[in-house]
């Protein structure tokens, strides 16, 4: 064995380490741990790496959800804030774009005149009365009865758990992804059928929470934040608000 001499040791040293720091970013190798800061959920396997993300998001109390879905051919864009009780954001599909507010079992939607007036299955222009009747619901809060058949179309969009279990699963085969970060935040990717059956990533920070999802079958991205941020609901004043009926009001 060669006996290297003190300063030959220590140049040797000084070039595995500057080594080592030029491909810490490509590899694991030279004593690196991907995993070293994190909550340890990398180490594990796809499945349990879904699993954990799923127990994180069955013990939360509330979220923000944002992106786009598409459902039965149609493209909704959300930004909601959701928690057990209620929840509060903006819907758009098509053209239309309308607010919703839910607290507890009283749910309202807010738009403008020019969504009161919209009638997708209708191209002919609205009559006077349609107008007027728009005009008396342009930016106030209308109360949607329980009774309605919206209501229960509606009310979905702010079901924090009803809308996290249909959006968050992945249908095939899991397999461990790359790292990446979502929003700053470090996460680990889980694939299901190698990403045509959806693509998960799931935060290495803190609790092991789902912070972006790509649909099956490109059914949309949505991202998830504020993961148990409390935040206050409470319903409108009377000075907001309409009553619905059973059909819109017409002008006097």
């Amino acid at each position: 064995m060669t006996a290297f001499p003190p300063a030959a040791r220590i140049r040797r040293a000084a070039l595995v380490g500057a080594v080592c720091a030029g491909l810490a970013a490509a590899s694991s190798g030279c004593g690196e741990d991907p995993d070293a800061g994190t909550n340890g959920v990398g180490k594990l396997s796809a499945e349990k790496i879904e699993n954990r993300a799923q127990q994180a998001v069955d013990g939360a109390d509330a979220v923000r959800l944002s992106g786009t879905v598409i459902s039965k051919g149609r493209t909704y864009k959300l930004d909601m804030r959701l928690k057990g009780d209620g929840g509060t954001g903006v819907v758009t599909s098509k053209d239309v774009t309308f607010q919703l507010l839910r607290v507890g079992e009283q749910l309202f939607l807010k738009a403008d005149a020019a969504f009161w007036s919209h009638d997708s299955d209708d191209e002919a222009k609205p009559s006077p009365s349609d107008s007027t009747a728009a005009d008396k619901l342009d930016d106030k809060y209308v109360k949607v009865p329980e009774g309605d058949p919206a209501y229960k179309q509606l009310r979905g969009f702010t079901e924090m758990n009803i809308l996290l279990d249909g959006l968050l699963g992945l249908h095939g085969k899991l397999e461990k992804g790359d790292r990446s970060k979502v929003g700053g935040t470090r996460t680990i990717q889980v694939t299901a059928d190698k990403g045509a059956g959806g693509k998960l990533e799931v935060s290495l920070q803190g609790a092991p929470f789902p912070l972006r999802m790509e649909r099956a079958g490109g059914a949309g991205v949505v991202e998830l934040a504020d993961w148990n941020e409390e935040f206050a609901l409470s319903a409108p004043g009377k000075d907001e608000t309409v009553d619905y009926g059973r059909q819109l009001p017409t002008g006097d």
